[in-house]
């Protein structure tokens, strides 16, 4: 028999390796990116066309490279950033593996100009396929890589490739994350013809507001810590800027990372604090001795394993604790002071004095009569005539029986018309054969305006109201995206919009059901964030989440007052909703305590 095990062509190998590696073109750009912060670059431009299907080209001002290096670059498992096995221990650079570009290469046309600072001019390599073409070129310092035609050869990785908005979203979040972790570092990332960043050289917390806004500046509260086992330093959010779109980010050694058990720790930090759902906003680096961790986990180097986990997560905790602490975020403890007694504050100077009583000596409890003040013997004799009321007298008796007679008639009353009954200003409880039904008043409204603006989207029946002041949204770059992709549905639903520039709109008008007492800025958050998290475009789903998003707005106020027509009426329409039990998002509307179960509590 002959043998059949052979060794795979490079070629092959590489486009195997890719697939781990080049998941989409996002996964260039952070390879590209990097391989510039490891060339010591100052500058970094990013030119994106198409979400980087037809090209994507990411220039620095780095230290370039030679002849023989260029060509090496393309070489699997060539590198200059290890050399010995011992040096996984001690790593300091984004890159290591020497597998991006030699993967990048096998699925894509490469394009690579570079020159070193002491050379006159530089080398130009065009890679396609198995080709590969080199000459000596005129360019500026540095390296220029042009990737185009990202999955020319394997089709079935391109076929399954997102949107374009989706798409510029992964790279933008790539992006974003490199920003962060080296604010001395200017970059500016341009997608066709639209300058989305231009990111000069800044601190940290000006670098976060000038990738997620200005309204950043007033939500950060710096934390730093240092220890033998990590130095944490950056910012935390306050808890009432806290939303579930806030950005969350985590660095080790200038490096992105995603570390759940650490986010519980800043979580714990903010106990109490923040309402369901709700998350706080944190930028928080760590800078740890390189032989405490290991990268090499995972392709993308984001899962990332700590020596010291566990002592790590309470140093943090306890950092987020003591920076909310210091600058008064967190809540003081509010006692119920209604009908307490005022306590005067000590004054030694004061002599105290003995407490005084007075009192009215003319007050008498019983009411003034002629007969009573002045005729005590006309009083005696009129209580003689008078007979006791529980002497066997007809009339008597019969008013001692009517109120038990009118109590049970009142049972029957509730019995037979089921009455209904308010409690707290939130239930309603009613009689049902089975036992007493119980209504979330809140909830089945809720409901009701669900199924009603889920109706009138399908058939585009809402009618906009001006705002008579319009509200500013400011958006991030990513959230633009996301607007502008769900922007024409929100106006065929109602929606009114002026383009402010630099990622800001005006809200003029909205849809005539909505309650302008809510923020119109959050409706319309939240429904650019579930685009964002659920990758739908204009869909049903999209729908859905927009009537959820302004039932919960429009739905009746808690602190308004119920009554006994309202909820009859809200009784009849949420048993005419197709779905009537539980909310659209899975909250009980309707229990009923069964007989039974009433019962067993006497």
């Amino acid at each position: 028999m002959s043998d059949i095990i052979h060794l795979l062509p490079d070629s092959i190998a590489n486009q195997i390796a890719a697939g781990e590696v080049i998941q989409r073109p996002a996964s260039v750009v952070k390879e590209l990116i990097e391989n510039a912060i490891d060339a010591e670059a100052t500058k970094i431009q990013i030119i994106i066309k198409e979400a980087g299907r037809t090209s994507i080209q990411v220039i620095d001002n780095g230290k370039g490279m030679s002849e023989t290096d260029a060509r090496m670059a393309f070489e699997r498992h060539a590198t200059s950033k290890i050399k010995t096995a011992a040096d996984l221990f001690n790593l300091r650079t984004m890159g290591f593996r020497g597998e991006a570009l030699p993967s990048i290469a096998s699925i894509s046309h490469v394009e690579l100009k570079t020159r070193q600072a002491d050379k006159e001019v530089g080398v130009l390599l065009e890679l396609e396929g198995d080709s590969v073409r080199q000459e000596v070129v005129s360019c500026p310092k540095g390296t220029s890589f042009i990737v185009k035609n990202l999955f020319y050869n394997v089709p079935a990785r391109r076929k399954f490739l997102k949107s374009n908005n989706t798409e510029f979203r992964h790279i933008l979040n790539e992006v974003n994350r490199v920003a962060l972790a080296y604010p001395q570092i200017a970059f500016t990332l341009i997608h066709g013809e639209n300058e989305i960043y231009n990111l000069p050289e800044s601190n940290l917390k000006q670098r976060i507001i000038n990738v997620f806004g200005k309204k950043m500046n007033q939500q950060l509260l710096p934390i730093e810590v240092h220890t033998s086992l990590a130095n944490i330093y950056g910012f935390v959010g306050k808890a009432e800027f806290a939303s579930k779109m806030n950005p969350q980010y985590f660095f080790v050694n200038n490096r992105y990372m995603r570390h759940p058990y650490f986010h519980k720790a800043v979580s714990m930090a903010y106990d109490r604090m923040l309402k369901n759902e709700e998350m706080p906003s944190y930028f928080i680096y760590f800078d740890v001795n390189p032989a405490s961790i290991d990268i090499n986990v995972h392709p993308t180097k984001t899962e990332i394993k700590f020596e010291n986990e566990k002592d790590i997560w309470q140093v943090l905790m306890v950092a987020v604790k003591e920076s909310l602490g210091k600058f008064n975020v967190v809540p003081s403890i509010d006692f119920d002071t209604e009908g307490a007694i005022e306590i005067p504050i000590a004054n030694n100077k004061t002599i105290p004095s003995y407490p005084k009583v007075t009192y009215d000596d003319t007050y008498s409890p019983f009411p003034k009569s002629p007969k009573t003040a002045n005729n005590w013997e006309v009083l005696y004799q009129l209580s003689k005539k008078e007979e006791p009321c529980f002497v066997t007298d007809e009339k008597e008796i019969n008013l001692i029986e009517e109120p038990n007679t009118q109590e049970n008639k009142l049972f029957e009353t509730n019995q037979s018309e089921s009455k209904i009954l308010i409690y707290r200003n939130k239930y309603i409880l009613q009689n049902v054969k089975s036992g007493l039904m119980m209504i979330h008043f809140e909830r089945a409204h809720q409901q009701i305006l669900y199924e009603k603006f889920l109706e009138q989207f399908s058939n585009q029946k809402l009618a906009s109201q001006q705002l008579l002041f319009p509200e500013i949204i400011e958006l991030t770059a990513e959230e633009n995206i996301v607007f502008n992709e769900i922007k024409e549905h929100l106006q065929n639903l109602g929606f009114c919009f002026s383009d402010f520039g630099k990622q800001m709109f005006s809200i003029n008008g909205i849809p005539a059901e909505i309650s302008t007492q809510g923020s119109i800025v959050n409706v319309i958050k939240d429904l650019i964030f579930y685009a964002k998290e659920t990758n739908v475009n204009l869909s049903e789903k999209l729908n859905e989440r927009l009537a959820l998003t302004l039932a919960k707005t429009a739905s009746f106020a808690s602190n308004q007052t119920l009554s006994e027509t309202i909820c009859s009426d809200l009784i009849d329409k949420i048993f005419a909703c197709k779905q009537h039990k539980q909310t659209s998002d899975g909250k009980t509307i309707i229990t009923i305590l069964e007989n039974s179960d009433i019962e067993q509590r006497f």
